[in-house]
């Protein structure tokens, strides 16, 4: 494991803000355990509270500790896709997840990356992470270290270098809803009945 590796796993578990690579884009992000670090994410990517992010998990076990119940169907659709662009809308264990990650809602989008350094990261850091792309809200979304915006890099306490393979958003689907429904097509084209 490199240093910079090291360093930004440091600084996930004491509750800092770091920028890391995905499979899809570069995100910002700190560990879902950390009410006070979630604030802080907020504030500096001026999000709106009642907005949920996206998170990032390791494995489907760990998947697990925070939804409410995986049915085989979605079961089938996590194996399938994951590690991978697509994030899985879920009901969630909501006293386990703090009020702003998930914008006050009872739902969690949730996905394991295609990528071996964040996999890696979210790993040793022993928790899913919250991973907005590495933007101010509504600003573009950065799939290479040299788009991203210079103030945001100044605002978190490390930045771990990196490429996105797939350069695109990642497609997200809510499985709450019978039948499910794509609510975004991203970097995994994907159908309703899927």
């Amino acid at each position: 494991m490199n240093r910079n590796l090291e360093k930004a796993i440091r600084v996930a578990k004491k509750g800092g803000i770091i920028i890391f690579p995905t499979d899809t884009a570069f995100g910002i992000g700190c560990k879902i355990d950390s009410p006070a670090s979630i604030e802080r994410l907020f504030k500096i990517r001026n999000r709106s509270s009642q907005k949920a992010v996206p998170v990032l998990a390791s494995s489907i076990k760990m998947v697990e500790e925070y939804a409410l119940q995986i049915d085989p169907a979605t079961r089938r659709l996590m194996k399938k896709y994951w590690p991978g662009g697509v994030t899985i809308i879920l009901k969630c264990k909501k006293e386990k997840i703090p009020l702003l990650a998930r914008g006050g809602g009872d739902t969690i989008g949730i996905r394991i990356p295609g990528n071996r350094t964040a996999l890696l990261l979210i790993r040793k850091v022993g928790v899913p992470i919250l991973a907005p792309s590495a933007n101010f809200s509504g600003g573009k979304t950065p799939f290479r270290a040299s788009d991203i915006n210079i103030k945001l890099a100044r605002l978190v306490d490390f930045f771990l270098a990196g490429r996105c393979k797939m350069k695109e958003a990642s497609t997200v689907i809510d499985v709450t809803k019978k039948p499910w429904k794509v609510l975004r097509q991203g970097a995994v084209r994907l159908g309703n009945s899927d």
